[in-house]
């Protein structure tokens, strides 16, 4: 996987958790999570790449506390249309 995206999980029409897809190659597999922030959980490969970040407060989620932890994890950071979907409910 080449880009970022954002799987959003709902129920009863309310966002239940999400999860930040980063860059990635084939094949790469989670070897260790890490909480960064408040809600915010990073998985990292075994060599110590970022992988994905879980939101587990998707509802409280702020742009610009998720692109200080991006930035910090040398990623580009997201767009206020990266987090479309956790509105659009």
């Amino acid at each position: 996987m080449k880009h970022t995206y954002l799987q959003v999980t709902y129920r009863n029409g309310r966002p239940l958790a999400a999860y930040y897809y980063l860059p990635r190659r084939d094949g790469e597999k989670v070897a260790r999570t890490s909480r960064e922030e408040e809600g915010l959980l990073v998985d990292y490969t075994a060599d110590g790449k970022a992988m994905g970040i879980e939101i587990t407060s998707p509802a409280s989620i702020d742009l610009a506390e998720l692109n200080r932890l991006l930035v910090r994890l040398g990623c580009q950071p997201a767009t206020p249309e990266d987090l479309a979907p956790l509105h659009v409910a």
